[in-house]
């Protein structure tokens, strides 16, 4: 770990000196501050910038990290004199090896880092009372420069990655236990924690824990704590994070209760999020993907009779996004939605998502060791399918197979891959092997 991690460093020092080149002598970058409910003085959860956690996995707020090309990075450590919370917290030997680390009690007494210094992150007040002139702070052309080169990664956090799905993993199979065992959303919810021994807060987004028809909510929010009847249907979308690193999961399992075509349809869903993972090579366009899921997605609808015509008709008609309105995949990283999905070249170029849907997240080409998620699904969602009952569209959809799946939700099935050389490595699949 130690090895791989100064390695790491190594990589992202040469990358932040491309990414200067000239404009600026140093950059400063800093992890963030604590916010406060409105008319409040409780904290909200703390979750560092990142650029930040991208050199070091500090989930502290006020840390700031001095990058100069020729010089050995400094960490500067804010350990506040405070005897209300906790304060003290132990570095790593890699973190002391790789910076040169600077305690300080406040960020008062922070050294103003001259000319030439660029901000990264939240604060701009704060790098106006550095002495850091506000066209320095979040310079565009930089930040399109780091956050293009953040979705290739080095194999410290490849490996970080590979330990994050197997945890999640972990927390999945409590998850599906407990669901077996007639657990409600909110038992659900608190198994994947216990299995994962990770506390809501550290985990690198809320879980969606759906049971029967709220599996048709995509960021469905809520945990009931009891239900009418016990649930045929789980849908968990849950992840965890290591060393700043984030897995991002989802699973839906069934009961001998769901209605046989609901269970055809789970099957046959994982068996399309395999074939779109062998599908992944260097060089392809993430939209090609999005496509390609689409059309299969067109395939099975037809094979097993929810909607029906040919599956070219489908796809020009759009039917497959009624059904899937959301994109198959994003960036993944140290955040769950990783930055630069959207970017051509590291100039910051954009390159949008097709209009036939306008949610997808990626437009990327792949290369080697980029990490995204596939994640292909399949909702009965009663706002987009209800419109179309009667209409020209809705003549290519059996409607009676919608009325019996209505109360079962919907389907999804993510995993979290890397382009390998030739073929794409399922991060998660082989976490769980």
């Amino acid at each position: 770990m130690a090895s791989s991690y100064s390695r790491h460093v190594a990589s992202l020092e040469e990358n932040y000196r491309q990414a200067i080149d000239g404009e600026f002598e140093r950059v400063l970058i800093h992890g963030g501050s604590i916010g406060y409910h409105f008319a409040d003085d409780r904290e909200l959860v703390f979750q560092a910038y990142g650029h930040f956690t991208h050199w070091l996995p500090v989930g502290r707020p006020q840390q700031l990290l001095l990058i100069e090309p020729g010089r050995k990075p400094v960490y500067y450590q804010v350990v506040p004199d405070d005897y209300w919370y906790e304060q003290d917290f132990p570095l790593e030997d890699e973190w002391r090896e790789a910076f040169a680390v600077r305690q300080l009690s406040s960020l008062e007494d922070m050294p103003k880092p001259g000319k030439g210094t660029a901000w990264l992150g939240p604060g701009a007040e704060i790098a106006r009372g550095l002495g850091i002139e506000a066209a320095a702070c979040n310079p565009e052309g930089l930040l399109a420069r780091l956050d293009f080169a953040r979705a290739v990664k080095t194999p410290y956090e490849i490996e970080q990655l590979r330990l994050a799905n197997r945890l999640a993993m972990r927390g999945h199979e409590a998850a599906h236990a407990c669901f077996l065992a007639d657990g409600s959303e909110f038992d659900i919810h608190l198994a994947f924690l216990q299995a994962c021994q990770q506390l809501d807060e550290e985990l690198p987004y809320t879980p969606i824990i759906a049971l029967d028809e709220k599996a048709a909510t995509l960021h469905y929010q809520h945990k009931r704590r009891r239900l009418p009847r016990p649930a045929r249907v789980l849908l968990i979308d849950a992840g965890c994070r290591v060393n700043g690193y984030c897995s991002d999961v989802t699973r839906t399992w069934t009961r001998p209760s769901s209605h046989g075509l609901f269970k055809q349809l789970v099957a046959g869903m994982d068996r399309l999020q395999c074939e779109l993972v062998d599908e992944v090579r260097p060089g392809q366009n993430y939209v090609e993907l999005h496509s390609s899921a689409l059309r299969k997605l067109a395939v099975l609808l037809l094979e097993l009779g929810i909607c029906q015509g040919d599956a070219e008709q489908l796809v020009d008609m759009e039917i497959p996004q009624l059904f899937m309105p959301h994109g198959v995949g994003h960036l993944l990283g140290v955040q769950v939605h990783d930055v630069g999905g959207h970017q051509r070249d590291s100039s910051g170029a954009q390159t949008p998502p097709p209009e036939h849907s306008p949610a997808l997240r990626t437009t990327r080409d792949l290369v080697e060791d980029m990490v995204f998620t596939i994640e292909p699904g399949c909702y009965f969602i009663p706002m987009l399918l209800e419109p179309e009952r009667g209409s020209e569209i809705g003549k290519s959809i059996d409607w009676g197979a919608v009325d019996r799946l209505y109360d079962h939700g919907g389907v999804r099935i993510e995993d979290n891959i890397r382009v390998g050389a030739e073929t794409a490595e399922n991060l998660t699949r082989t976490s769980a092997a």
